[in-house]
């Protein structure tokens, strides 16, 4: 079995400055670094432990599994798969200003590019579909995944066999400062399950980015 933990990242700067992140690097907050680690201890005290821990290479997600790692001893692999959405022109953009320069459209085509330059809502869905195949290929174990809500949600949708959202509309997963999901994927059945779900901290921060 391949037991998967699908975690976001704890509270970043852009959360707390009002920020289009996608690709925009920012860092962890003190807030965000205390979330990871009440979480971490959560999971020791429960019992758990990972063999691998994979992260995104933005430093949000990876000062997040870098907490991680200390508490479980696992080392850390940086997997580009893992990033969040290519937002294009919105990366680091204040909201208010996102939306006077890049009103969203009454439709919005799922094949096409985010504002002309970004990702496309299947762009990401595909990119996650292969971070997913990835890790079923590496074999069974226990691998914590540490990433952003975009990037994390095309996963999920992946794995139950969901479209990406049209105009908005599909299903999401609300995934806010360390939010989880917990899946395991038996390869004799193929068969996934959803073990557990947890929001994360919703009084706080953009659960998208």
């Amino acid at each position: 079995m391949l037991d998967l933990t699908l975690l976001r990242h704890g509270r970043s700067s852009g959360d707390d400055e009002g920020l289009h992140e996608g690709r925009y690097d920012s860092a962890l907050t003190d807030v965000g670094q205390r979330q990871a680690e009440i979480l971490a201890a959560r999971w020791q005290a429960e019992g758990r432990h990972f063999d691998r821990i994979v992260s995104s290479p933005l430093r949000r997600a990876y000062a997040t599994a870098t907490i991680m790692a200390a508490t479980f001893h696992a080392q850390i692999m940086i997997e580009p798969l893992w990033l969040e959405m290519d937002n294009g022109p919105l990366a680091g953009l204040p909201f208010g200003v996102a939306e006077q320069q890049y009103p969203w459209p009454e439709r919005r085509d799922p094949y096409a590019p985010f504002f002309g330059s970004g990702e496309s809502d299947w762009a990401i869905q595909v990119r996650a579909a292969q971070a997913v195949v990835q890790l079923v290929e590496q074999g069974e174990g226990r691998v914590l995944v540490v990433a952003h809500g975009g990037i994390l949600g095309a996963a999920l949708r992946h794995i139950v066999g969901a479209p990406p959202p049209v105009n908005r509309q599909g299903l999401h997963f609300a995934l806010a400062d360390t939010g989880y999901a917990r899946v395991s994927y038996d390869p004799q059945r193929h068969q996934w399950w959803l073990i557990e779900f947890w929001p994360g901290d919703e009084s706080s921060g953009d659960a998208t980015t």
